[in-house]
């Protein structure tokens, strides 16, 4: 008993296996958001020598897009992690496929590796991303009390692995060029896959290996034929498209974005119709109806970050002495900031606290300010003029901050009013609402120019905090509708 307590307190007092996965999760997201500060950036490069048929238009809206597919393919991520892979092979297995996306941006083959990588780099975090957070939970009996802190530990390696790498590898590319800085993307995976086999092998329980709940016999034949369906009914929708001529990239931008707006709607319309949900629990997924809305329209705009105010970083603001892609660790910094005040704040505000539909009203409220505020300098001075960097120092401020009223809140209230039925579902379809809004980025976004810049920001601003105030309308409403959960 001494020498498993003596083990379990070997990183700050947890079970030593969150040590692997705390490192490989930081280093995945290093390469992640390393790679993503400079994608768009990169895109331009591309437009501008010629290699890339495209406008500026589009390539935000496959930054958008892009994002949306990363998010989607996580259910399918964890789908094959539970029935056929086990948790730790599909984290491995994920994790090559994205440090090989990124090896292929840091060879100099121009377009043709740019979507290859991206396409390599979405299977690979819809494998990673969502495993290694279950495999965080399966450290911990569910009566130990040290999870919660464990989960914050975690986070905080996320945030760290986001926070550094915008800084290296845009330092990397303006002093060395795009593809040695997408090299050390690269290699930040590299380390991050050498430590999670080794550590793996020493720390991570062995149950990880299996899948949880493996494909019995009599279920293998009905899945490879729902497999070719799915894959015959693609080659049609591609087929037909081909016929009419929808053959351009902003052509299946809008297929993708059909998708990922479709999906949640499959899955809210299979809860509210299954035999197996109660009249209780059908009620509580009605009060997530608009709950899961609020956080479509958030993550619209948060995942705005990396394409319309990277843009904004990049022509509109006055960052001579450092690279434009520094801006993007704004995010995690905040984060990073809030987090000790939101967690005492949370724990200490037990009388009359906010509910989580009032949480999310306000939340909604501080993403529509952030937006309102970049409005001002364009109103003010122009679009043609470069203005003070802490114009998006306070936009990020305020986002962030309502992010911490919406994303963990969000993830809280979805287990409390997921059927039991669809628990693993019900929590699929909150990251469909950062999938969704990603997609539906991808309809606007290329509508962000120097002389829609004012006009942009308004209406998204104001649209967000509109939402808001009707949330704030709501709140009665959904509460009754969340019968009895908090």
């Amino acid at each position: 008993m001494d020498t498993e307590q003596k083990q379990e307190k070997k990183f700050f007092g947890q079970p030593i296996g969150l040590s692997t996965l705390f490192m490989t999760e930081m280093w995945e997201r290093f390469s992640y958001y390393g790679m993503r500060a400079i994608l768009l950036y990169y895109m331009w490069h591309l437009i501008a020598t010629g290699d890339l048929n495209i406008t500026k238009a589009v390539a935000a809206s496959i930054m958008a897009i892009y994002a949306s597919m990363v998010y989607l393919t996580g259910a399918l991520g964890g789908y094959l992690a539970d029935r056929i892979l086990g948790s730790r092979r599909a984290v491995f297995i994920g994790g090559i496929f994205i440090m090989f996306g990124h090896i292929v941006l840091s060879l100099p083959f121009g377009a043709s590796a740019l979507f290859t990588s991206i396409a390599l780099i979405i299977i690979g975090t819809g494998l990673l991303k969502p495993n290694i957070s279950s495999m965080v939970g399966s450290l911990y009996r569910p009566e130990d009390r040290r999870r919660d802190a464990g989960f914050s530990i975690f986070v905080f390696g996320i945030n760290l692995g986001s926070f550094i790498a915008p800084l290296l590898v845009g330092w990397t590319q303006q002093n060395a060029g795009y593809h040695p800085a997408f090299g050390l993307a690269a290699i930040g995976m590299f380390l991050g896959l050498v430590q999670y086999y080794i550590g793996g092998k020493k720390n991570l329980p062995k149950d990880g290996l299996k899948p949880t709940d493996p494909l019995e016999a009599h279920e293998v034949k009905p899945l490879i034929i729902k497999t070719i369906l799915g894959i015959v009914a693609l080659g049609i929708i591609l087929f037909v498209m081909t016929m009419m001529g929808w053959n351009d990239i902003t052509d299946y931008i809008n297929l993708l974005t059909f998708i990922a707006v479709l999906v949640p709607i499959y899955y809210f319309v299979q809860m509210l119709s299954s035999k197996k949900v109660t009249s209780k629990e059908r009620s509580r997924v009605l009060a997530y109806i608009p709950l899961f809305l609020g956080a479509v329209l958030f993550w619209a705009l948060e995942e705005q970050g990396s394409v319309v105010l990277a843009t904004f970083a990049e022509t509109r603001t006055l960052h001579s002495w450092f690279p434009a892609a520094w801006f993007q660790s704004l995010n995690p910094f905040f984060i990073m900031l809030y987090t000790p005040f939101f967690a005492t704040m949370w724990t200490r505000w037990r009388k009359n606290a906010p509910s989580s539909p009032m949480k999310f009203a306000v939340g909604l409220i501080f993403a529509g300010a952030s937006f309102l505020l970049l409005a001002i300098p364009g109103s003010l001075w122009g679009t043609a003029t470069r203005v003070s960097p802490l114009w998006l120092l306070g936009s990020w401020a305020l986002i962030i901050f309502g992010e911490m009223l919406i994303s963990p809140v969000g993830l809280s209230v979805t287990t409390k009013l997921a059927p039991r039925a669809f628990n693993s579902q019900m929590m699929s379809l909150w990251f469909l609402a950062a999938a969704a809004g990603s997609a539906l980025n991808a309809q606007f976004v290329g509508l962000y120019t120097p002389k829609t810049e004012v006009a942009y920001f308004l209406l998204f601003g104001i649209a967000a905090v509109v939402l808001g105030i009707i949330m704030m309308f709501l709140v009665k409403m959904v509460i009754r509708l969340m019968d009895g959960v908090d």
